[in-house]
């Protein structure tokens, strides 16, 4: 049996994979995210669903807002050594910060707007001096297009610096790229892009973002361009995630990495049925983890009974081969004494008796 769980806000998102998942696996639990707990103490540690210690899963896939980044990247650095999980531990803290997903992105070599963050805004507001408008303002967390900013002069981003100072928050500077209020989504999972859309910004919006009122366009990516938004999930360390990019005159650019992308729009501009796609993929890893696992413990239980028969004397009735004069030792006696040409052997023997052992000179 190949059981697993979804833990989740329960979104509609959320809702279709859980159906997917069920379609292949043959138990499928779903926990509220807003449900879990994790205690550690010393070398104990362990995850809870209300106030219960959940149960052993073959895979679990869990996912939430950047709210929950602590939560999860606790929760999965747990789980992550007893079954398969799509999100890796550290994805939560890199996927989840604009910032450091920006730096994972670098660090990979993809493509990405020129980016830079500052500690105050007197630097700040030196650094405008030497930038081309327009620019982005950005905080480091925020879903949907939220949190991002559009500063055409110098002027409206030393205004909008001043309004963020209040909010003591972190901001991220970034070059601004023309692409009409296109940007695109790609859908990664595993080493695929298993589909794309184009987002269009509703009038005078930047922001393409569906949930900002955007609209969709299907799109086929080049393979170069693939390739890339599968490194791009990678460099966070999610198998399953949202890639955002910008499709501009130098080529692809990389904005961010989702790791709880919305399946509504994508599903209904592409037609394809992304959730089934997660689920196919999900139960597919956790069989192959399965095997791999069963494979290596049927090896290591093999060599605890071949140690065994080794150090034990055994007794083997069988046949003898001849040719002419010589007889051959059957193949399980060679293997269990481990008999070979180099060494040199004592024998003993009477008219019914044979006995070999090793002979090693003092």
């Amino acid at each position: 049996m190949v059981r697993a769980a979804l833990i989740s806000l329960g979104s509609t998102s959320s809702k279709w994979t859980q159906e997917a998942m069920k379609k292949y696996f043959d138990e499928v639990d779903v926990l509220s995210l807003k449900d879990m707990e994790v205690s550690f103490s010393g070398d104990t540690s362990e995850v809870l669903h209300m106030s219960e210690k959940i149960s052993r899963y073959d895979c679990i896939f869990a996912k939430g807002s950047f709210r929950y980044a602590q939560l999860l990247g606790s929760m999965s650095a747990i789980l992550e050594r007893g079954c398969y999980m799509p999100l890796r531990s550290t994805s939560f803290s890199i996927g989840h910060d604009k910032l450091l997903t920006q730096l994972a992105l670098h660090q990979a070599d993809v493509p990405m707007p020129t980016t830079t963050i500052v500690s105050t805004v007197q630097a700040a507001k030196k650094l405008l001096e030497k930038l081309h408008f327009p620019i982005i303002l950005k905080f480091p967390h925020g879903t949907g297009g939220k949190g991002v900013i559009y500063a055409d002069s110098i002027l409206v981003a030393k205004g909008i610096l001043d309004a963020l100072s209040a909010l003591r928050q972190p901001f991220i500077i970034q070059e601004f790229i023309d692409t009409g209020g296109r940007d695109v989504r790609a859908f990664v999972i595993g080493d695929r892009v298993i589909a794309a859309y184009q987002r269009v910004a509703s009038g005078k919006d930047i922001r393409a973002n569906i949930h900002s009122g955007g609209s969709g366009e299907q799109i086929e990516l080049d393979s170069s361009t693939k390739k890339l938004c599968v490194r791009a999930a990678q460099a966070v360390g999610a198998d399953i995630a949202g890639v955002d990019l910008l499709m501009s005159h130098r080529g692809p650019l990389f904005l961010e990495v989702n790791l709880s992308p919305g399946l509504q729009g994508i599903t209904a501009t592409t037609g394809i049925d992304v959730a089934d796609e997660i689920g196919r993929y999900l139960y597919q890893q956790t069989v192959e983890r399965k095997a791999k696992i069963d494979k290596k413990n049927a090896q290591e239980i093999m060599k605890e009974l071949e140690s065994e028969q080794e150090s034990v004397e055994q007794e083997i009735i069988t046949g003898l081969e001849f040719r002419g004069n010589k007889v051959l030792l059957p193949e399980i006696i060679t293997r269990l004494t481990k008999f070979n040409e180099s060494a040199d052997y004592k024998f003993t023997t009477s008219k019914e008796y044979l006995e070999i052992k090793r002979f090693d000179i003092q």
